[in-house]
């Protein structure tokens, strides 16, 4: 991270916006975002309304170099991204994907709190039938399952196909097991580390104890660009690089990853715009033919205007932008 600014300099620059999303998305009806304006550009602030200020540091660190310092020299003009498939039912599975023009793998959502293996079946299934055989399925249970609840889902769902499963169980030691019961079991479901990774004091326990076949990163949870791909090389693991319902601002920090990465074999979660009903660029990062263009995002004054957020939730977002740098300050 570059040298920390001044906070009235992060203040000078700050807007906040509230964007209504298309389909409610792990419990958001509408995505909040304090973006701010430095020498280099825009970078974006957006943890999740639950994160404390140690963990929401970190967010503001990836926001501050994107805004100060800038990203790494790109090895890739475009980055391959996969649709997201919230949980919904079958039946709006096919509006979902026609949303992700081009895009030739899916992420598809499971374990969602009051829904059953019957419904991710159902949903799963959907996804291969539109999607067709050639397609790339992996599903993301965002630690909802046992390891024994997880056995009985992936025994199930590899039948149409599995890529991977990510954050199939909450724990490093879970995973671990799931990894070696999966084994003993013959079903052939690769697991991504997501959670386990972002949210991690250490984010490289998951490499060290096995528990994972490839690395799901994101970069404002982990404090920026440089930290993620430091990460990604002391893994050693293959990685996807994701995003966490960021606009064009954060989706463009997520593409500078991917696309700075020496290694890219899977197709990145970084078609996320698409679920939100607007934007703060005239030209928001949506897939086209399945890929993202590498670059910086022109942010529009009149959309910024247009989903400023209430002079209230203005402040409050200026309340946790202090004690997140009270904290960066402190380090």
């Amino acid at each position: 991270m570059p040298a920390l600014p001044a906070l009235d300099d992060l203040f000078d620059g700050l807007r906040v916006v509230a964007i209504p999303m298309r389909v409610r998305f792990r419990g958001v009806e509408a995505r909040e975002a304090a973006l701010l304006f430095g020498p280099a550009g825009w970078g974006e602030f957006s943890p999740f309304l639950e994160y404390a200020p140690p963990e929401a540091s970190r967010w503001l660190a990836a926001a501050i170099e994107a805004g100060y310092a800038g990203w790494p020299v790109p090895v890739r003009d475009v980055v391959p991204v996969n649709a997201t498939v919230p949980a919904v039912p079958p039946e709006r599975v096919l509006d979902v994907i026609a949303r992700f023009d081009g895009c030739r793998t899916a992420k598809v959502k499971v374990a969602e709190a009051g829904q059953t293996l019957r419904d991710d079946v159902a949903r799963v299934a959907e996804v291969r039938r539109v999607m067709g055989r050639d397609a790339r399925i992996r599903i993301d249970a965002n630690g909802g399952w046992s390891v024994a609840q997880a056995r009985d889902a992936l025994a199930t769902l590899a039948a149409y196909d599995l890529e991977y499963a990510e954050q199939p169980c909450s724990s490093v030691e879970e995973l671990a097991t799931l990894r070696k019961v999966l084994a003993r079991n013959g079903i052939d479901v690769p697991i991504a580390a997501d959670e386990s990774i972002r949210k991690a004091e250490d984010p490289l326990r998951v490499a060290r104890e096995e528990a994972a076949d490839i690395v799901v990163v994101k970069v404002a949870p982990l404090g920026g660009v440089a930290r993620a791909l430091d990460i990604v090389a002391e893994s050693g693991l293959p990685a996807v690089v994701s995003s966490a319902l960021d606009t064009s601002v954060g989706i463009s920090a997520g593409v500078a990853l991917a696309a700075a990465l020496p290694y890219l074999p899977h197709d990145c979660g970084l078609g996320t715009v698409a679920l939100l009903a607007g934007d703060v660029s005239a030209e928001p990062l949506e897939p086209h033919g399945g890929r993202l263009p590498v670059g910086t995002v022109q942010v529009d004054d009149e959309l910024l205007e247009r989903w400023a957020a209430p002079p209230a939730r203005v402040r409050w977002w200026r309340e946790r932008v202090t004690a997140a740098y009270d904290v960066l300050a402190s380090a």
